[in-house]
């Protein structure tokens, strides 16, 4: 069968699995080494990452692809191999972040642009040949007092579908990251209007950009109140209101939605997922894109020590299987023990 945008996006949600976001830029790893007392070098990010690519089942069975970093990409094992053909080889996709972060954005104080189209479309043909078949942009979209914008909106959701079209241009699937923030003290409801206009003003670009939607994937925030909040709404809340706000604004030819879990306990990210797959009656695909729930378990059991590897293969394997068991909607609490 030969490889299409639609048969790549349709392998990224295969039910039961979901991506692994291993795309930490050098200074987010820092910060997740310095949390385990361990210098990022080179030689650290490659032997914690090949960990997590050499957990057998987790990757097989959990895992459908991976978003790596640039350096990643590039990187080969102890043994030699690429790390890209250690995610091939237990059945997954990679993946690639292309974008180079979100800026303050002129004129909108408090606001951000993501930023990274100039040359990208190189960037992306030589992607390609490292073996990438799909990409990540993250837009960063703030809720404070007078925020987020229609101007910083506009012109993020503008970017994600030039973004995008250039992905589909060399064969590469753009997840589209449009990301409202749970950084604030707003309520439930205040995340679910911002999360409904940023999905809106999106979906109304990529059009405008002639981006395939059957060859692409949404990777957005849940409904869910902010961090600081003094209400936080309960786990049937959150998927009631995530899937209505989801009915509301994206199509159906998308074939699927990984949510990004933004700062959620591990816990707290898999319970979500997992009850909105119970509810069902929605046309797409809804599965994970973690990062940090993935990780933090196996991370903290790694430790960077050599001896500690089978236990941090098994913490991700863990978290891999109930997640995978949350994007079928048959994940229960008490699995957890």
């Amino acid at each position: 069968m030969s490889e299409t945008l639609e048969s790549i996006a349709e392998a990224m949600v295969a039910p039961g699995k979901g991506i692994l976001a291993a795309d930490e830029s050098s200074g987010t790893i820092k910060k997740r080494f310095d949390s385990i007392s361990l210098a990022s070098t080179e030689d650290s990010r490659r032997d914690y990452r090949e960990m997590l690519f050499r957990t057998d089942e987790a990757m097989r069975e959990h895992i459908s692809g991976v978003i790596l970093y640039d350096e990643t990409i590039r990187q080969k094992a102890q043994d030699g191999s690429t790390l890209v053909s250690l995610i091939k080889a237990a059945g997954s996709i990679p993946g690639i972040k292309v974008d180079t972060g979100a800026k303050p954005m002129a004129g909108f104080p408090g606001e951000t642009i993501t930023e990274g189209l100039d040359g990208l479309d190189e960037r992306l043909a030589e992607y390609y040949t490292l073996g990438a078949r799909f990409a990540k942009w993250r837009a960063v979209i703030d809720i404070a007092s007078g925020i987020p914008t229609r101007g910083a909106i506009e012109a993020n959701a503008e970017a994600l579908a030039r973004y995008a079209a250039l992905c589909q241009k060399n064969g590469i699937v753009p997840i589209v990251e449009p990301e409202v923030l749970m950084d604030g003290d707003h309520g439930i409801d205040r995340c679910y209007d911002v999360t409904e206009v940023t999905l809106k003003t999106l979906f109304d670009r990529l059009y405008a950009h002639r981006v395939k939607l059957e060859g692409a994937i949404l990777k957005p925030n849940m409904v869910i109140a902010g961090k600081k909040s003094a209400k936080q709404a309960s786990v049937e809340e959150v998927a009631e209101k995530t899937i209505r706000c989801f009915l509301r604004t994206v199509p159906a030819a998308i074939p699927g939605i990984v949510y990004l879990s933004g700062g959620q306990s591990d816990l707290d990210a898999t319970a979500h997922l997992d009850a909105m797959n119970k509810i069902g009656g929605f046309p797409w695909k809804m599965s994970f894109s973690y990062g940090r729930a993935l990780q933090a378990a196996p991370l903290k059991a790694w430790s960077g020590k050599p001896e500690n590897v089978k236990a941090g293969q098994a913490a991700f394997a863990h978290r891999a299987k109930m997640n995978g068991l949350a994007a079928l909607g048959t994940w229960t609490r008490d699995l957890e023990k």
